[in-house]
C-alpha cells in the first residue's frame, strides 16, 4: 500500500464515522489477525488511546500509547528526526517509534498544528497522520479550519481510529 492513497474503500470524509464503532471494529479485526495496536499522539494528546482503551477486550490487543506533545519527547523517545514535527514524515516516525517501543504490529501517529497559532511554519488546522505496520505505512495530511482547535482534535482523533480500521480491513495489508 502506498502512502498516496487511503487504505480500504471507506474514508472518514466519505461516511458518517463513529469512533466507537470504528474502535469496536479495530478490536475485532486486530483480534482476528492476532495483531496488537499502539498510538503515538501529539495533537490528540491521548484521545485516540482513550477511545481504543474503551473498546471490547482492549487488554488483549491494545498495547498502549505514547503521548509526545513536546517536540523534544518526539525526538528523544520516539526517534523522530530533529526538524519540523508537523509533517507526514514526523507522523510516520512517531508511529514507527510507538511500534518499536510498545511492541505492536500496527501503530498510528498524530501530529499537527491544532490552532489557533501556526507551528513549524504550518498554518493552524494542519493535521498529519500515519499508520505503520510490518512492511508498510500510509500517511496523510489534512487542512482544516484552525480557528477551532477542539474541532481539529476531534477530527484527528476520529480519523486516526478510522485509519486503523481501514488498515486492518485492507486484505493487501499483512
Amino acid at each position: 500500500m502506498s502512502d498516496d492513497r487511503a487504505p480500504g474503500s471507506a474514508s472518514a470524509a466519505g461516511r458518517d464515522a463513529d469512533p466507537d464503532d470504528d474502535a469496536a471494529a479495530v478490536a475485532r479485526l486486530a483480534a482476528s489477525r492476532g495483531w496488537t495496536v499502539a498510538t503515538a499522539e501529539s495533537l490528540t494528546s491521548g484521545a485516540v488511546a482513550s477511545i481504543l482503551g474503551a473498546a471490547p477486550k482492549a487488554s488483549e490487543w491494545f498495547r498502549g500509547a505514547v503521548v509526545a506533545y513536546a517536540s523534544e519527547v518526539k525526538f528523544d523517545l520516539l526517534d523522530v528526526p530533529r526538524g519540523p514535527v508537523v509533517s507526514r514524515a514526523a507522523a510516520v516516525a512517531m508511529a514507527q517509534g510507538a511500534r518499536r517501543r510498545l511492541g505492536a504490529q500496527l501503530a498510528v501517529g498524530t501530529t499537527g498544528a491544532g490552532g489557533p497559532d501556526p507551528q513549524d511554519g504550518r498554518p493552524p488546522g494542519t493535521v498529519c497522520l500515519a499508520a505503520v505496520w510490518p512492511g508498510g505505512h500510509h500517511a496523510e495530511e489534512h487542512h482544516l479550519d484552525g480557528d477551532d482547535p477542539a474541532a481539529v482534535v476531534r477530527f484527528t482523533t476520529d480519523r486516526a481510529v478510522a485509519l486503523l480500521r481501514e488498515v486492518l480491513e485492507d486484505p493487501a495489508v499483512g
